[in-house]
């Protein structure tokens, strides 16, 4: 085999159609376009989605929802996740490396899922109210 004697498979290439070349190739005269009419015409088209003056679908069924960008950035963790943990100084490295959350968060929440049980400092993580009065009774005590 060699390179001068190569040739694509049997039907792989085929000729492109020649339009407006007479009667007897089937396609001449009107070129395969029809009689008339918008679509027959050079130029002729209509936008996506137009139905012919009737209102588009996409027009006629309601907006549905809404993706906040922020929740691409932030993540959630409960404290019963919290306290499996077995360090005292929890951040979001921490998390991160205990595969709590992913390594595109940047803001964590903690949230109320069981009661305090272990003494532990959060940096940089935000956390509920009542989260928050928990840890203000517990450490008046």
């Amino acid at each position: 085999m060699n390179l001068n004697t190569l040739k694509p498979a049997l039907g792989e290439k085929t000729n492109r159609k020649r339009v407006g070349r007479g009667m007897g190739s089937g396609m001449g005269k009107t070129s395969g376009r029809g009689h008339k009419g918008q679509k027959s015409r050079s130029g002729g088209f209509t936008k996506i989605g137009f139905e012919g003056g009737q209102m588009p679908l996409q027009r006629r069924l309601p907006k549905v929802g809404f993706s906040s960008r922020v929740s691409i950035i932030t993540s959630q963790v409960t404290l019963s996740q919290l306290d499996k943990l077995t360090e005292t100084d929890i951040n979001i490295d921490v998390l991160k490396k205990h595969n709590l959350v992913t390594k595109n968060i940047l803001r964590v929440k903690v949230m109320l899922s069981v009661k305090l049980t272990e003494q532990s400092t959060w940096l940089e993580l935000s956390q509920r109210r009542v989260l928050e009065q928990q840890l203000k009774l517990r450490k008046e005590r």
